[in-house]
């Protein structure tokens, strides 16, 4: 995916964090734009669901639509395939071929039954006693290569920052102008790591070690660093992350 794209596609996250009343809200617009996302890079419609865990529970918690929830449901009350293993192991897994993998042949069979042939859960970032992943679900096997692995992955970190924001917010009332401009500077930097991220394929921290050293060498702020390569790509003065009420 080009960088122009991974600035819209973050963009509209932070716009669903003020956007929204309730972090229930909030999963099921961001799902929705998962969905989107890794349905542009396998050009085919791809489901898309988040599980939690706190204190050793897991729930679905939202969906891009409630086939999202439904497909979601069977791997937690079956307790094995691709999300729940992400969620053990804190990385990446892919079921491929539900008719060639054979570790989780109960799900498998379920999955057959809905017309779902590939699942990939990827783990996002949380806080404390708390952990998610995001699974997407597609209608063929093989969609889910390398590359689009990449691309969710990337779209995971980005989202795990914005959910963490969530998360944030749904605890306090606070949205005084201390908060607002804080959020707004971190949103301009966000921005641009995700297109330095997007641009040469690297890690959150390397991204914003290229914007601390353009700081260095340029004598300016790390923020106006990163609102001046958002504004050269997005034609925008400058992203808002839309706290007002």
């Amino acid at each position: 995916m080009v960088a122009e794209e991974w600035a819209e596609d973050f963009e509209q996250l932070v716009d669903l964090i003020g956007g929204t009343e309730d972090v229930k809200a909030f999963l099921d617009g961001l799902t929705g734009f998962a969905a989107g996302t890794v349905s542009r890079a396998t050009k085919a419609r791809i489901e898309c669901a988040v599980t939690l865990r706190r204190r050793k529970r897991t729930a679905t918690i939202g969906g891009s639509s409630e086939r999202a929830v439904m497909l979601d449901k069977i791997e937690q009350s079956l307790g094995e395939g691709p999300c729940v293993d992400a969620l053990d192991s804190g990385v990446p897994v892919l079921l491929g071929d539900v008719h060639s993998d054979p570790r989780w042949p109960d799900y498998s069979k379920a999955l057959i039954a809905e017309g779902i042939h590939s699942a990939l859960g990827v783990p996002m970032t949380l806080p404390d006693d708390s952990a998610a992943v995001l699974n997407f679900f597609a209608p063929e096997p093989g969609l889910f290569t390398e590359r689009v692995v990449a691309d969710a992955v990337l779209f995971v970190e980005m989202a795990s920052k914005a959910m963490r924001l969530a998360i944030r917010l749904a605890a306090s009332d606070q949205r005084g102008d201390d908060l607002k401009a804080a959020m707004e500077s971190r949103t301009v930097i966000d921005l641009a790591c995700g297109m330095i991220m997007a641009q040469n394929r690297c890690s959150q921290t390397e991204a914003f070690d290229v914007l601390r050293r353009a700081s260095s060498d340029r004598n300016q702020k790390v923020y106006a660093v990163a609102l001046e390569m958002v504004t050269r790509v997005s034609g925008q003065q400058q992203p808002a992350a839309h706290f007002d009420d």
